[in-house]
């Protein structure tokens, strides 16, 4: 999607003689991402109110993980072999922009004089223009509630705030709407075929819902010629796909200052790619819908495990963006999608498959949970990184523990404090490969004071991300 993006995910853009208006393959402005703080001084924080723990780290600069506001990320070489050539033309393909716009505010109070005159000039004209004044949109009573003005706002940025186009665009809406029985959709039951191809999970830093779309599960024929073999079926995945639109805007916080737009992530990975005719008709079908009927509902495009063919298409296509529509898009390869998702989502609001600890609420993970904060620590090439947390009482202390990627050794013991005491070996020091579980979580029962040491060696010339976080349950005995 484009200036009038939703909170659905978005497809790769189908290729241009496909497209009408290149324009609408983005989405709304980037809030400005402000510096973040070390994460290591976001969990100093964090324990200050925990007394009886501490930890501090060592032979690392907590500092160098502080996020930067980038929004073009540049993609490594495929995993798999490829050619020279094909290594050169994709480095050329790299989107560098470094520009990106800040959310615009939803409260009146911070629209200028202009813009504040044509919120009302649009509200008074759409008054005089609705047959009727009972009529919802996402949910929301038009003109009989506050959020309104959030609504109006969303279509007067999709027309650059002009007045008419604006009224014209809300009320083809309108009828689109009654035409598509978008009420009697949100109870219809169409399968959970597709619950794996698209789904939300947790909050980016800024607090958005994040919303994923996997395409490679269309690499499964059979799920692929359900869902596209047929007019008959694309038209039920226009459905379905308007459906769960339409219930993650519900969820969504119109009021003034309240957060209305969905943070989007689209891996490629293994995706079908723009060969694939069916894949094609359904997306431009699907584009041209939600860019006519909801405007700016995304607030950042997220693209990782970008293939090299994607990034030939948007060389394509790019001459035709405006700056601000390429501000809204972020590209990262294989290898550097776990650091770009985290400069927008916290790890632990990150599922375990894209880098992060999250493991979508299930029985597996009972200790934690995706509100448990996560420290990052960056662990150099060829340096060792230990953490060390004190124990000040009698407790259990748990932990979870990973490296994107492993490539590493990873050990914990424990040490009391007492003169001539030995040191618990907890998890002897292990080499961890790619293909090891991708989260280590342990105990231990802690007897008497003293400090437990979790070390990772990197032996790698490849700069790691240790992420761990721990929490402490009562003592028994």
């Amino acid at each position: 999607m484009a200036e009038n993006d939703n909170s659905n995910p978005t497809p790769p853009p189908p290729p241009p003689h496909e497209q009408t208006d290149p324009s609408t393959v983005t989405t709304l402005p980037d809030p400005e991402l402000k510096p973040e703080l070390p994460v290591t001084d976001q969990n100093e924080q964090q324990h200050q109110q925990n007394p009886p723990l501490q930890h501090t780290e060592s032979e690392t600069d907590s500092k160098d993980n502080t996020s930067q506001d980038v929004v073009a990320v540049e993609p490594e070489p495929e995993p798999e072999p490829v050619t020279e050539q094909r290594n050169l033309q994709q480095q050329k393909k790299i989107p560098q922009n470094l520009i990106s716009f800040k959310e615009e505010s939803n409260r009146v109070s911070d629209l200028s004089d202009s813009e504040r005159t044509s919120l009302q000039q649009f509200k008074k004209l759409l008054t005089e223009t609705l047959t009727d004044q009972q009529v919802s949109i996402y949910g929301v009573p038009l003109l009989s509630d506050e959020r309104t003005d959030t609504i109006l706002l969303k279509f007067l940025r999709a027309r650059e705030f002009k007045v008419k186009e604006s009224l014209t665009m809300i009320n083809n809406t309108l009828q689109w709407r009654k035409d598509f029985n978008i009420d009697s959709l949100l109870d219809e039951d169409l399968g959970d075929d597709l619950d794996k191809v698209v789904f939300m999970h947790g909050f980016s830093r800024e607090g958005h819902s994040v919303c994923y779309n996997v395409y490679g599960e269309f690499q499964n024929k059979e799920l692929y010629d359900k869902t596209f073999g047929s007019e008959e079926r694309r038209n039920r995945f226009l459905r379905w796909r308007i459906q769960f639109l339409e219930k993650s805007i519900r969820k969504l916080d119109f009021n003034p200052g309240g957060v209305n737009t969905v943070f989007q992530v689209n891996d490629l990975k293994n995706s079908p790619g723009p060969a694939k005719k069916e894949l094609r008709v359904a997306t431009k079908q699907a584009l041209q819908l939600l860019q006519d009927n909801y405007p700016e509902f995304v607030a950042k495009q997220v693209f990782i495990n970008v293939p090299w063919w994607y990034l030939a298409f948007y060389t394509m296509i790019n001459p035709f963006l405006t700056q601000r529509t390429k501000s809204k898009f972020v590209f990262a390869g294989p290898n550097k999608s776990p650091d770009t998702l985290f400069k927008y989502i916290s790890p632990e609001q990150v599922p375990v498959q894209y880098g992060g600890l999250s493991v979508d609420f299930c029985d597996c993970n009972p200790d934690f949970s995706i509100n448990d904060a996560t420290t990052e620590i960056p662990v150099k090439p060829t340096t060792k990184q230990t953490v060390e947390i004190a124990i000040y009482e009698k407790c259990i202390i748990v932990w979870e523990l990973r490296v994107v990627g492993w490539e590493v050794s990873y050990s914990a013991e424990f040490k009391p404090d007492a003169k001539d005491a030995y040191a618990v070996i907890i998890q002897k020091a292990t080499k961890m490969s790619p293909t090891d579980e991708p989260v280590v979580s342990n105990s231990f029962k802690v007897s008497e004071l003293g400090k437990l040491f979790l070390t990772v060696d990197n032996p790698t010339l490849k700069k790691k991300r240790l992420l761990y976080r721990f929490k402490i349950k009562p003592y028994t005995e």
